[in-house]
């Protein structure tokens, strides 16, 4: 799994990771049941401290995408083909979303724009074949 990260960006690293990584698995790229890179192996790749990975991996696995076991490591749980989210998720992300809306509206970006670069990012995503035909 090839992770790009911005060291002196300002979004803090382990939530970079935890982006990506989230990414990665609304493109597609991994499925659930795939196995992610060791925490201590990622590491190393990216030139970070061990726990600003775990803590990445530690969000995915509190947002119940990711399993995290001592034997079979990160493993990727949910993927656009597992169905529903789990109870309580959709009005989590109901109003983080309502946030990020606000925060374009707040900077003076028409709604159409807004809009335009939702479809964009939407386009980008892994659906599974039900989900896009309704």
């Amino acid at each position: 799994m090839l992770l790009s990260i911005e060291p002196d960006g300002p979004v803090p690293i382990y939530q970079q990771i935890r982006d990506r990584i989230v990414e990665a698995i609304a493109r597609g790229r991994q499925p659930a049941g795939s196995a992610l890179p060791p925490i201590r192996q990622l590491a190393v790749d990216l030139g970070v401290n061990f726990h600003t990975v775990n803590k990445g991996y530690d969000l995915l696995r509190q947002e119940g995408l990711l399993r995290l076991g001592r034997k079979s490591g990160a493993v990727v749980r949910r993927d656009a083909g597992s169905g529903p989210p789990d109870p309580g998720w959709t009005q989590d992300w109901a109003a983080r979303l309502r946030t990020l809306l606000a925060e374009a509206a707040a900077q003076g970006m028409p709604a159409t724009d807004i809009v335009a670069e939702c479809e964009t990012a939407i386009a980008d995503f892994a659906f599974p074949a039900a989900a896009a035909e309704a």
